[in-house]
């Protein structure tokens, strides 16, 4: 009897930090569905390119910010299950797609509030609700957050107190899930050199330089730096990690 190789659900994997996630997992041995928003070339260049390291893939359409869209995106999630990968259930859920904005407190407007509240809290919350009856004992969720809700960086209100929602929400998933075998945890990435936020950080060489030298590293990170961690974190040797924040960031602000 072969063993059924399991499966990862990666959201926003088709840019930045979400495609290293999506790629390293891969590299572990396990299969990809991953999400993008607008991106569909991007998310199928990655596809293909966790294809030629001899793992399934495919991508979907989800924009976390379409709360009511949830519904019919699980129902695509079992289709594709079925048809793509003989099975009904997935192992590992990283909830890590998202949207970036340095936006003052005191301009911060209700609108944009309530479209970090949909992309980084209510749709992660019950798009993990939904989730859970199709995976197997022994599956982990990983939620992305940041390094933000540990030290403030003006401008972060709404993106870290969002983040916080996460860090406590991920708790009571490592609590209320154990009796399934799921187990829960957070990555929180610190300043990281992608094209997220407007790529911020990396078309700004003097911020660059200011967020590199606040680690004791004395640089930012690359998707990379991130990608590996959560992949260890799908693997077998990382069962006993449960219901914790993991900081992935250099040393930032230590």
């Amino acid at each position: 009897m072969s063993v059924q190789t399991k499966i990862a659900l990666v959201t926003g994997g088709s840019r930045g930090l979400g495609k290293d996630m999506a790629i390293s997992i891969a590299r572990k041995g396990i299969n990809v569905i991953l999400t993008y928003r607008t991106k569909e070339e991007e998310a199928n260049a990655v596809v293909q390119q966790i294809e030629s390291l001899g793992q399934k893939a495919v991508a979907l359409q989800l924009d976390m910010a379409d709360f009511n869209s949830i519904g019919s995106f699980m129902q695509q999630v079992i289709k594709i299950l079925q048809s793509k990968f003989s099975t009904t259930t997935f192992d590992f859920l990283i909830n890590n797609a998202g949207m970036g904005a340095t936006v003052p407190f005191l301009q911060v407007t209700e609108e944009i509030f309530n479209n970090f509240l949909n992309v980084h809290f209510k749709s992660i919350y019950f798009l993990t609700q939904q989730s859970v009856p199709l995976m197997n004992a022994g599956g982990r969720i990983i939620n992305i957050s940041t390094g933000t809700t540990r030290f403030s960086n003006p401008g972060y209100s709404v993106y870290a107190s969002m983040k916080g929602a996460i860090e406590v929400f991920t708790k009571y998933l490592a609590k209320e899930l154990g009796s399934k075998g799921i187990g829960a945890n957070v990555v929180a990435p610190g300043p990281v050199e992608t094209d997220f936020n407007n790529a911020a950080i990396r078309s700004n060489p003097q911020m660059k330089n200011i967020l590199g030298s606040l680690s004791p590293l004395g640089r930012v990170g690359n998707a990379d730096d991130i990608g590996s961690v959560v992949a260890f974190l799908c693997t077998d040797e990382a069962r006993w990690i449960n219901g914790q924040r993991i900081e992935v960031s250099g040393g930032i602000n230590v």
